[in-house]
């Protein structure tokens, strides 16, 4: 069976609320591409009053809302440990309704139940990668994961 792979990231102006989000999707063989030949297709998408976790949600749902249903499973490569915890969240999400502790409703509780109809619907994998390695110590996992981080970093400098 072959694999999706969705690399995401993105960079908030917090005092602003201004964001962007990048992201590249890759069928499993073009993993063995130069990055270089992959940059061109690296998509960027602006998202206002926003926080950093709620962009990494904006950003992971429009990556994934364009994928069809199929057998393969998709693999989502991220640095946001917000984003690699909610599946371990969701049970207590669940349980309470999408409520914290003192009953009041979770910020960002449509952004997750949305992930989480995704997630079922799309056999999600969710890999952590470590952002901002030295060259040397970068797989090729890490160089696509790069064109991502800086497309989002970049977008926000220039505005």
């Amino acid at each position: 069976m072959s694999h999706r792979l969705i690399f995401t990231d993105g960079s908030v102006h917090t005092q602003s609320g201004i964001g962007y989000g990048a992201a590249l999707a890759l069928s499993e063989h073009e993993l063995a591409y130069a990055p270089a030949t992959l940059k061109p297709r690296v998509v960027v998408r602006k998202f206002t009053d926003t926080s950093s976790t709620k962009m990494e949600l904006q950003t992971l749902l429009w990556a994934l809302s364009d994928l069809p249903t199929s057998d393969a499973a998709v693999i989502v490569y991220t640095d946001s440990q917000n984003i690699i915890s909610l599946p371990g969240r969701r049970s207590r999400f669940e349980a309470h309704d999408y409520h914290s502790q003192k009953g009041l409703p979770l910020r960002n509780a449509e952004l997750y139940q949305a992930f989480f109809r995704l997630y079922d619907r799309l056999n999600v994998q969710l890999v952590k990668v470590k952002g901002h390695k030295a060259a040397k110590q970068k797989d090729p996992i890490d160089r696509i994961f790069t064109l991502v981080d800086r497309a989002s970093r970049n977008a926000h400098r220039h505005t």
